[in-house]
C-alpha cells in the first residue's frame, strides 16, 4: 500500500510536470515552430506593395496549404494560397502577367503575389472587413455579396455562425485564430 505522503508528492510532481509542459507549449519558440513564417521576405514585399497585413497573408497560407508550395486541393486550387486557376488567370493580366501556366501558379513567388493582390482586391470591395475578405476568399465574392444583400450574414465575426457554408464558417474561424497567433508571435 502506498502511504499518503508518497501519493501527495507523486501528485505534486505530476502537477509540476504538467505546468512546465504547458509553459513550454506556450513559449514563443514552440509557437514559431507550430506557426512558421516561411517565405517571409516574399510575403512582406507583396503585402507592402498591395497594402495587406503580411501576417494575414501568412495566416491564409498556413490554413490553405500549411506552407506546402505544391499543394493541390481536390477542387483544383493550387499552391501556397490555394488559388483556383480561373481566379489566377483573372488576376494575372491585372499585374502585367501575360502568360500564366499551372506550373507558374505553383511557384511560391507568383502564388504569393497573385494571392496577396487578390486579398487586397477583396479588401477594397469589402471595405477592409477582415471577416468578409476571408469569407470571399474561400466562398467567392459573389456568394458573400449575396449573403450580405439578403441579410443572411452581417459580416461580423460575432455572427460567423450565420455563414451558410460550414466550410467557410470554419475557414474564417481558422484564419482568424492563426492570424491572432501570428500577431502574438511575430
Amino acid at each position: 500500500m502506498i502511504n499518503q505522503g508518497k501519493m501527495v508528492r507523486f501528485l505534486l510532481a505530476i502537477m509540476i510536470i504538467v505546468a512546465l509542459f504547458i509553459t513550454f507549449l506556450r513559449s514563443p519558440q514552440v509557437g514559431r515552430i507550430l506557426y512558421p513564417y516561411f517565405y517571409r521576405e516574399v510575403i512582406e514585399r507583396y503585402a507592402a506593395s498591395y497594402g495587406v497585413d503580411p501576417l494575414l497573408v501568412a495566416a491564409v497560407i498556413r490554413v490553405e496549404s500549411k506552407f506546402d508550395q505544391n499543394a493541390v486541393s481536390r477542387r483544383g486550387a493550387l499552391g501556397l494560397m490555394q488559388l483556383m486557376p480561373a481566379t489566377a488567370n483573372w488576376i494575372a493580366p491585372q499585374l502585367g502577367i501575360t502568360v500564366l501556366t499551372e506550373e507558374m501558379i505553383l511557384t511560391s513567388e507568383i502564388n504569393i503575389r497573385l494571392g496577396t493582390w487578390y486579398l487586397a482586391n477583396l479588401a477594397t470591395e469589402f471595405n477592409h472587413n477582415r471577416e468578409l475578405i476571408l469569407a470571399a476568399y474561400n466562398a467567392g465574392r459573389g456568394q458573400v455579396s449575396g449573403w450580405l444583400a439578403e441579410g443572411v450574414w452581417s459580416g461580423s465575426y460575432e455572427d460567423v455562425a450565420d455563414i451558410p457554408f460550414l466550410e467557410t464558417r470554419n475557414y474564417v474561424s481558422k484564419v482568424r485564430a492563426a492570424y491572432n497567433r501570428y500577431q502574438a508571435l511575430y
